[in-house]
């Protein structure tokens, strides 16, 4: 089927959708494009993230490293023709521990970070050691790969605000954070300009008959109107299992709840030149002797005293707020919406945080006007996105994003945009594929997977 006489229908203007429709008219100059949702363009979960990037990730391959450089090249591409109106900047990750014993583990993951081809290795295990630190601003940096510490004066140089009991960290360089929402309008702007049509509606059906796409069932209103379509593109974050079934497909995917607090930061507890910070060490939360009495007493809040799982993370949010987010449960749910308000959230995440960077336990016990937001993760087992084909001719779907959804949209979006136009793919398409679980060797390699890259 010929561009010209291609008819696509995006369910969900989300990041994913709005990053497809990008590609497809802007790139590949698509006429006849429409996202389709309910809501608001970036509303539902897009601007729920923390707006991080990185191609620092684990996996028994190359593909989602190779990926995730895509998509920060392309997400580069978009901050050099904008003047970076998305706010880009390249402080990286680091990731820091107080445990010696895993020390052997990140000299591995930085060595296996540089053969999946996320930059050099660099290790740093005297005081002299040459370590150049990220500048606060800007993104062009040439430097790329990780930089493991394991000297304790060096890491007291350049990180005085972390845990005197700091004994090591890995600071990912192609890594850092963004405007999420400027970064979707920018993206959406040049969409509309070029032809892309928005219609505010909700998904009711998608016609298949004869085993290929017809045709997006809306309702408006109360109204239902028919869309043609020769491809549909299901982009539709916390509801694409629902959307799926419409075509008869059913993901392999679960909805987790991920939180996120703000709240000004007026004591500086958070340095505004930090990157971001991960902790990765399981912790009990610091409270006082009185406190530890106080919860001991009560049943319902005894839980508060247990140990709670690594990867507590945060960084600076703008001249003077700082962000942390602190996933400390996982379970499957099903979305509902308005999600409903986790208990304790911001004081579990201010101690948490706060183990890692000592400036914020000044805020124990008194959070200053903590705001809570919170969106789904949409994963699959081992944590990698699907994109492209589904079983029903003319179908494609982009999704299972968790955590990632705005550091991979564009790269996402890219995929999406060569298997409709049947242009050439990038070697590693297959990846992502639905299919890919119809592969006997792949169930079996996520039996032994390992660590998915979840924060």
């Amino acid at each position: 089927m010929s561009p010209a006489s291609s008819k696509v229908v995006i369910c969900g203007a989300g990041i994913a959708g709005i990053a497809a429709a990008y590609q497809l008219a802007v790139e590949h100059g698509l006429d006849h494009v429409t996202l389709v949702d309910e809501g608001n363009p970036l509303s539902l979960t897009s601007d729920k993230s923390t707006e991080a990037y990185r191609n620092w990730w684990p996996g028994p391959d190359w593909a989602m490293t190779a990926f995730m450089n895509r998509s920060i090249d392309l997400i580069e591409e978009i901050a050099r023709a904008t003047d970076n109106r998305i706010n880009l900047n390249r402080r990286g990750y680091v990731f820091a521990t107080s445990d010696a014993g895993k020390i052997p583990f990140l000299e591995t993951m930085a060595k296996a970070a540089e053969e999946n081809g996320g930059g050099a290795a660099r290790f740093h295990d005297t005081a002299q050691s040459a370590y150049t630190p990220s500048p606060e601003r800007g993104f062009d940096s040439a430097l790329s790969g990780a930089d493991v510490i394991t000297d304790a004066s060096l890491i007291r140089r350049h990180f005085p605000f972390l845990a005197p009991e700091t004994v090591a960290l890995v600071h990912a360089r192609r890594a850092g954070w963004l405007s999420a929402q400027q970064l979707g309008m920018v993206m959406l702007e040049a969409a509309r300009a070029h032809g892309v049509q928005i219609l505010k509606g909700r998904v009711v059906g998608i016609d298949t008959a004869g085993g290929r796409v017809r045709g997006v069932h809306v309702e408006q209103q109360g109204e239902r109107r028919t869309l043609d379509a020769t491809h549909v593109v299901l982009a539709a974050g916390p509801m694409q299992a629902e959307m799926a079934r419409m075509i008869g497909v059913d993901l392999p995917i679960r909805a987790e709840r991920h939180f996120k607090v703000s709240f000004p930061d007026a004591l500086g507890g958070m340095p505004r030149n930090a990157p971001m910070l991960i902790w990765l060490d399981e912790q009990q939360l610091p409270w006082s002797d009185e406190e530890r009495a106080a919860l001991a007493a009560d049943e319902e809040a005894q839980w508060l005293l247990g140990t709670f799982p690594a990867g507590v993370h945060g960084r600076p949010d703008g001249a003077s707020a700082t962000l942390i987010l602190f996933n400390h449960h996982g379970d499957a749910v099903d979305p509902v919406f308005p999600l409903p308000e986790p208990e304790y959230y911001p004081e579990i995440a201010l101690r948490g945080m706060s183990t890692m960077v000592p400036g914020l336990k000044a805020y124990n016990g008194k959070t200053p006007r903590p705001y809570i937001d919170g969106g789904y993760y949409m994963r699959t087992q081992e944590n990698r996105p699907l994109i492209g084909p589904a079983p029903v001719e003319g179908a494609y779907i982009s999704c299972a994003y968790s955590g990632f959804g705005v550091m991979a949209s564009c790269a996402g979006g890219e995929l999406i945009a060569r298997y409709i136009t049947e242009t050439e793919l990038p070697d590693y398409a297959p990846a992502f594929l639905l299919s890919r679980y119809e592969d006997a060797a792949y169930n079996a390699l996520l039996e032994r997977w390992g660590d998915g890259g979840q924060l």
